[in-house]
């Protein structure tokens, strides 16, 4: 039987469009928010989009924080996050100001733009990424490979060896992040073509 893949509700949207992508890659995937079930996947996938404070307070709330560590840590389980899913994984944001998982030794920031005009926050669209270094998870992925983005905060990694992808927009920021069995990609693959359903495909042959 092919493994199970788990797709954390912690009730911060698109789940539907990472369901359906996933769905094509013919993975044997559940929508969950039950500790119990969590903790029985082979893979887990936190997505999401919105605000980051209220993200951790429904992670909290939910009583998923201590389930998603034992999975990180104890169980090395490979985890994805998307978008929100990866921002979820640093020790802070400056949106709400509050912490994160602390999964990686890293902070998300606002962007800082000084040309308002050409760059507009949120970053909206389609944007290259460069690889920073050899993953499974970017199996069949060339360089500068178009992703679709939306985002307004950007992750500042602390460790270089964490940086998977970086993308430019006015100046360089961490698109992709990858360390031990934790995975996390600021564009959303669910809704970039044949790219993205690639990426979904090597996370779960991982």
């Amino acid at each position: 039987m092919s493994a199970k893949t788990v797709i954390v509700d912690y009730k911060m949207g698109n789940i539907n469009s990472v369901l359906k992508k996933l769905n094509r890659v013919n993975a044997r995937t559940v929508v969950s928010s039950d500790p119990k079930v969590i903790l029985s996947a082979d893979k887990i996938i936190l997505p999401g989009v919105g605000h980051f404070k209220k993200a951790m307070q429904n992670i909290i709330s939910l009583n998923l924080k201590n389930t998603l560590d034992e999975l990180a840590f104890v169980k090395k389980t490979h985890i994805l996050g998307i978008c929100l899913g990866m921002q979820l994984f640093a020790k802070h944001s400056e949106e709400g100001d509050v912490e994160g998982l602390g999964w990686i030794d890293a902070d998300v920031n606002k962007f800082r733009i000084s040309d308002n005009l050409k760059f507009k926050v949120p970053h909206t669209g389609w944007n290259q990424i460069y690889l920073k270094k050899d993953s499974e998870l970017m199996k069949g992925i060339p360089e500068h490979s178009d992703f679709y983005f939306v985002h307004s905060f950007h992750y500042k990694c602390n460790d270089e060896k964490d940086v998977l992808n970086e993308t430019e927009y006015e100046y360089k920021f961490v698109s992709a992040v990858e360390k031990d069995n934790i995975f996390g990609v600021q564009y959303h693959p669910e809704k970039s073509h044949d790219a993205g359903e690639k990426i979904l495909e090597n996370f779960i042959k991982l």
